[in-house]
């Protein structure tokens, strides 16, 4: 699995971990992010039950399993949490951020651990880590009905689950360097599974109140500098919701 540092400075670091070359073909690839902070971790999406041996074995290269404080999850899906149980069971401590709406389901993968449980309202909200602050931010119907994405004002990484998802090959690049190329692998993926046109631009404008200067998707490629302008633009121009 591939292990590559997005960010390392003042005490905060940012890893990404995906490409899985062993995977399974019949399992869609996932990417999944760790942020460490003065040697303590949030795992965002911490991935499916298939890849859990990939990450954890992953995770471990670079930092103690034990010393991972908070998961997100983003949203229901199974590739995004249903480790959830596995990882949970290695820290039964962790906190588990999701949507209210979705607790009851998420349950399903292991009640004993509801007790872990942080549910987010709506609006979101900030948390400080270890001294500094990062932001769940609403991305609702992007494309699921309770969905948060996480921003780090520091360095100005954004989380975007789904947003920005691409089917790329195992070869491909980890960062977008033709965008124009980089279209032809998210385009169908956007238009089937972002259900409404509203909702995906009132995220646009909410991504551009926060100026960021990377955007992590769930699947796919990372998006720097221009490019990260480049898909903002082409996101807010795509009909979406579109069954073929």
């Amino acid at each position: 699995m591939l292990i590559k540092t997005l960010y390392d400075e003042n005490n905060c670091k940012w890893v990404m971990f995906g490409r899985d070359p062993q995977k399974k073909s019949s399992v869609i690839d996932t990417n999944e992010y760790a942020i460490i902070v003065n040697n303590e971790a949030i795992l965002l999406d911490p991935g499916g039950i298939e890849v859990f041996p990939a990450v954890l074995t992953s995770m471990s290269e670079i930092i103690d399993i034990k010393s991972i404080k908070i998961y997100l999850c983003s949203h229901q899906d199974p590739d995004i949490m249903s480790s959830l149980p596995l990882w949970l069971g290695l820290t039964p401590q962790a906190k588990v951020y999701m949507s209210w709406l979705w607790s009851g389901f998420i349950a399903h993968f292991g009640g004993e651990y509801v007790k872990n449980f942080v549910l987010l309202e709506d609006e979101g909200q900030s948390i400080e880590f270890n001294q500094k602050r990062f932001e769940f931010i609403p991305a609702h119907y992007c494309h699921s009905s309770g969905n948060f994405h996480f921003f780090d004002p520091q360095s100005r990484i954004f989380f975007t689950g789904d947003m920005g998802a691409a089917l790329v090959p195992v070869d491909y690049p980890t960062v977008v360097e033709d965008f124009k190329e980089h279209v032809r692998y998210m385009e169908k993926f956007h238009q089937r599974w972002m259900p409404s046109n509203e909702a995906k631009n009132r995220w646009v404008n909410r991504v551009r109140r926060l100026n960021p200067t990377m955007l992590c998707p769930q699947h796919g490629s990372i998006f720097t500098g221009e490019n990260v302008k480049n898909f903002l633009d082409w996101i807010e121009d795509l009909d979406v919701g579109k069954a073929r």
